[in-house]
């Protein structure tokens, strides 16, 4: 027992140690309550006496009744306060219930209401989108108000304006998109769409059909706008309504073409800056060239007008309609033309000038068909051209014949030839004048059948009338006569093209000439030497031949050989070429050659038994030869 209490006051005083430990090492600036608590005590404990310290437990005790008494006080207020909020809650809680129990009973009296409500709410969702997508569509596949005023115009009289294409545009867009439309399922309202459009399409080109004639009708020096270009091109789908619009422009330019022609002619161009063609017509070539001219620099220009107003247009499917309005314009000026051209032709009579107003009018024929082709235009200058060279024609041969005929006039014949057998004056004269022509002749195109022509109607009467002359002369002259004739004339066409056939026939009936002159030669010479007696024993094939006709022909052959020009006849030295003399001398000698070697060949031949044979012939024909051709 004593062991156990001496245990227990060491226990005991192990704890008071361990506290007063504590409390020593206890540091009072850091343990905050401690602090807090000597704060509040330090306010009701002034002084630190025995009495105090004596009393400190009972005032620290009733102090803290103190407390508890004022937080009992708030507390028990704040219970009040709650017990009144409580009391509220309880109160809505009533209310709530009340309310919850109105809004059941609301609830399902209103149950249809509320869905019906919600049903037509997502109607309304519905329709707004079905609004949007009409909206939509009607924009796509509608015009709007401004689109169909600029399409029929908000006048009568209203004018085009670019943006009618931009509408025309879409009206063609609309209508192709409602293809699109159909293959989607909405044939209906496709077909609808398609039809609508067609009618403001048709609608629209009969108002661009009646502007673009009216504009057409009134065009005059103007440009072609580019409004009337793109109405041109819109109108092509439209053949009928495009042919009315170009046959009213075609009508309206040939008017103007005419008037301004008819301008030049008679008043010059505006300003005084040219005068009047007509003035011009004391002078042929210039008075048709100038209106040729004239026609040559106007004719284009509608061409290009034309070109402009199909500048948009399907070239390939339009070029005939575009070539048949341009003839139809150019077609107006042929009356006037006609006239003052005809009028000069047929007052006209100096042959050079027919004949270069007719290489003018196939000039101008030419350059015109590569301009305007078709139409009457190009016909009336093939057929004036066709004229024109008749007239000239005509005219030359009536010259030819002028020269041709007697004094007396009776007959188609040049004046008996002269004694020196040269070709008469008139000749010469015909020459010149188709020499002349032939000058203008060669430098025009088409100068091949021109120059054929015009030989022909100078050179066959010419040939004819010298042929009759010369037909009463002895054979010799005749032949002369013919051969200097031709002999001119061949000489005069040598030196143009396109004649080799005629300088050939020349060159036949010179050869035949010069034949019969070398046959009168060499018959004269056979009779001049004494060879027709020889001669018909070398066609006879007899052997023997006569010394006496040897010795005869030998004697006049050596005088012959001395001076062969004596024997020559003496029209052979009224040949005027020399190359004719010499062809038919040469020929002539060259028969009395053959005819002396048969004789040489039947002398030297010893079966016919001639003594002495370089005693009658002397000279070989190779000798005789040589000295005939010196």
């Amino acid at each position: 027992m004593s062991a156990t209490t001496a245990q227990d006051k060491q226990d005991q005083q192990d704890r008071i140690q361990m506290r007063v430990n504590k409390i020593l090492e206890t540091r009072l600036e850091t343990d905050k309550d401690t602090l807090d608590a000597l704060n509040g005590l330090s306010s009701f404990f002034t002084e630190n006496t025995l009495q105090n310290r004596r009393n400190l437990r009972s005032q620290i005790e009733r102090r803290s009744v103190e407390i508890n008494e004022k937080f009992l006080k708030a507390f028990r207020e704040v219970k009040i306060t709650l017990d009144a909020v409580c009391t509220d809650l309880d109160t809505m809680a009533q209310s709530v219930q009340t309310m919850k129990s109105d809004l059941e009973a609301s609830k399902a009296l209103t149950h249809d209401l509320i869905a019906q409500t919600n049903k037509m709410q997502q109607e309304r969702e519905r329709l707004e989108v079905h609004q949007q997508i009409a909206e939509a569509f009607l924009a796509r596949f509608q015009l709007s108000v401004p689109e169909h005023q600029m399409l029929y115009g908000t006048t009568k009289d209203a004018p085009i304006v670019p943006n009618f294409f931009k509408v025309l545009d879409r009206v063609q867009f609309i209508h192709t998109e409602c293809r699109m439309l159909m293959q989607c399922g909405y044939q209906t309202a496709a077909l609808d769409i398609m039809e609508e459009m067609t009618l403001y399409q048709e609608g629209a080109l009969e108002r661009l059909y009646r502007w673009t004639q009216n504009h057409c009708r009134n065009l005059d020096n103007s440009e072609i706008g580019p409004l009337v270009v793109e109405a041109m091109s819109r109108l092509q789908d439209r053949p009928v309504l495009f042919k009315y619009v170009i046959d009213e422009y075609a009508i309206a330019r040939r008017a103007v073409l005419v008037r301004q022609f008819i301008e030049a002619l008679t008043e010059g161009r505006p300003g005084g800056n040219s005068k009047p063609i007509d003035l011009h017509v004391h002078d042929p070539k210039r008075y048709i060239g100038d209106m040729f001219a004239w026609l040559h620099q106007s004719i284009p220009n509608e061409k290009e007008n034309l070109t402009v107003l199909f500048k948009k247009c399907d070239k390939h499917d339009n070029s005939e309609q575009m070539q048949k309005a341009l003839s139809y314009i150019a077609d107006g000026v042929c009356h006037p033309l006609k006239v003052r051209v005809e009028t000069v032709l047929n007052s006209e009579k100096d042959t050079i000038i027919l004949f270069a107003i007719s290489n003018l009018l196939r000039f101008y024929q030419q350059i015109m068909k590569q301009v305007v082709q078709g139409g009457s235009l190009e016909q009336f200058l093939i057929d004036l051209q066709k004229t024109s060279e008749d007239i000239y024609l005509e005219a030359l041969a009536t010259q030819v014949r002028s020269v041709l005929q007697r004094p007396s006039g009776t007959s188609m014949a040049l004046q008996p030839p002269q004694r020196d057998l040269v070709p008469p004056p008139s000749v010469g004269h015909l020459l010149n004048i188709l020499k002349e022509i032939l000058s203008v002749a060669t430098m025009v195109d088409g100068r091949q059948a021109d120059i054929t022509k015009i030989v022909s109607c100078v050179i066959d009467p010419l040939l004819q009338s010298v042929q009759e002359s010369a037909s009463h002369l002895p054979t010799v002259d005749m032949a002369v006569y013919l051969l200097n004739c031709l002999y001119h004339m061949q000489s005069t066409l040598t030196v143009y093209e396109y004649m080799d056939e005629r300088v050939e026939r020349l060159q036949a009936q010179s050869d035949a000439q010069i034949d019969t002159l070398t046959s009168e030669q060499a018959s004269s010479l056979v009779a001049n030497l004494n060879l027709g007696p020889i001669y018909t024993i070398l066609q006879s094939n007899q052997t023997k031949i006569e010394k006496n006709l040897l010795k005869i022909f030998m004697s006049k052959m050596d005088a012959f050989l001395e001076m062969p020009g004596v024997l020559l006849l003496p029209q052979i030295q009224l040949i005027v070429s020399s190359a004719h003399r010499t062809t038919v001398q040469r020929r002539s000698f060259n028969v009395i050659l053959a005819i002396y070697k048969q004789i040489y060949e039947r002398v030297y031949d010893p079966a016919n038994g001639f003594e002495e044979p370089e005693a009658l012939l002397s000279k070989s024909p190779e000798q005789v030869g040589q000295i005939l051709k010196a």
